[in-house]
């Protein structure tokens, strides 16, 4: 298990991470989700010694990582996949972790061959792609069998039948009773991976709480409506008092009323109507929404003709 209490890290006059709590239990793959600037990265760094705190703690299972007898055995992590000597072959670099951590040589052959790489273990890490660094890394991360598991961002650089076995491999690992805490932007596959999820925003935790838990309470099921007399429609949704949003060229989504209501407006109107679509809720939905009022950097959005 992975506790935070009172978590602090203060850069100059800002507060990264500003007194969190939380708990990263075992058995379940715990998503860790936020903006850019959110505090995720400092957490984890915090969480692994790399960054002291100012205030507070972190523990896995009740001690620094800092005072773990054998760090590797208990936690692995991946934070950045092209942290390795670029002229060390893959299986030079964790054989180097093994004799450092007194981890017998058979089982970096076997991560080598948990992650894929076994056809490549003689070749420099320099040269291998990021998709290969990332496999890379986990292989170091579950190098000495550990209980504890960070990954940052694992899927970065990997195809599709490699997201699709870090998104097994991490469930796996969490039925297997292991604590597992992964953090990344991609909401389609943070939704097909976790099952618990803590949220961060302006370095303090906005939401702690199951994947399905999280998307009922900041998400609500909403309308499709695709229609050529949008320009008319349009004004007369909102005079209703629903809440619209722009969705592709030509539609727009509505929330908080049923296609039949919709549907009862446009015709009264005679106005056509090309589509309703009822549009079920997603964690990217209720991520957006919790995190409107917590993003530190706005790209300025431009229509498309």
């Amino acid at each position: 298990m992975i506790q935070a209490t009172g978590l602090t890290k203060v850069y100059g006059a800002k507060a990264a991470v500003d007194r969190i709590e939380f708990e990263v239990r075992p058995g379940v793959v715990t998503g860790f989700l936020g903006p850019n600037g959110a505090g995720k990265s400092t957490t984890m760094r915090m969480i692994l010694g790399l960054d002291r705190p100012t205030a507070g703690r972190v523990t896995v299972g009740g001690r620094r990582y800092r005072d773990l007898p054998a760090p590797l055995r208990e936690v692995g992590a991946l934070l950045d996949a092209k942290a390795v000597h670029g002229g060390r072959t893959a299986y030079h670099h964790l054989r180097g972790l093994a004799a450092a951590n007194g981890i017998a040589r058979r089982r970096v052959e076997e991560v080598l061959d948990l992650v894929g790489l076994t056809e490549v273990a003689d070749q420099r890490a320099g040269g291998f792609s990021l998709g290969m660094a990332q496999r890379l890394g986990i292989a170091a991360a579950l190098l000495g069998d550990p209980g504890v598991l960070l990954f940052d961002e694992p899927v970065n650089g990997l195809d599709p039948e490699g997201i699709r076995w870090i998104r097994r491999l991490m469930r796996s690992l969490a039925a297997e009773g292991r604590t597992v805490f992964v953090s990344s932007h991609l909401m389609a596959e943070m939704a097909l991976t976790a099952e618990q999820l803590l949220v961060i925003g302006r370095g303090r935790i906005l939401a702690d709480t199951t994947m399905t838990g999280f998307i009922a309470a900041n998400a609500s099921t909403h309308v499709k409506v695709r229609s050529p007399d949008l320009i008319t429609l349009a004004p007369l949704l909102t005079a209703r008092g629903w809440r619209t949003a722009p969705a592709d060229r030509g539609s727009l989504l509505v929330y908080g009323v049923s296609p039949a209501q919709i549907g009862d407006l446009a015709h009264a109107a005679r106005l056509r109507l090309h589509e309703l679509a009822v549009i079920q809720p997603s964690l990217e939905d209720a991520f957006m929404r919790l995190t409107a009022d917590s993003v530190e950097y706005h790209a300025r959005s431009r229509d498309v003709a």
